[in-house]
């Protein structure tokens, strides 16, 4: 588990005791930041996943990361 993954993990948590809080004291704003707070906890977990996925696949394959990094700079050459 990466350090995005452990933060998302925590601020969905959060996000989930606010909502429940804003929730219980009908605090509606409360509520919301509970709310906007699980959406970026779990957006942050999401990426920490995919860093996961891609670091995996480019130790399972080096020489296609390799290939596929060497096609992104002829094309960002090509667009500068």
């Amino acid at each position: 588990m990466n350090s995005n993954q452990f933060e998302g993990t925590v601020k969905d948590a959060a996000g989930k005791v606010q909502d429940a809080v804003g929730g219980l004291t009908g605090d509606a704003e409360l509520q919301a930041e509970g709310k906007v707070r699980q959406l970026a906890g779990k957006a942050q977990a999401k990426y920490g996943d995919s860093v996961d996925q891609v670091a995996e696949t480019t130790r399972n394959n080096p020489i296609g990361a390799l290939l596929v990094a060497v096609g992104v700079g002829f094309l960002l050459g090509k667009l500068i």
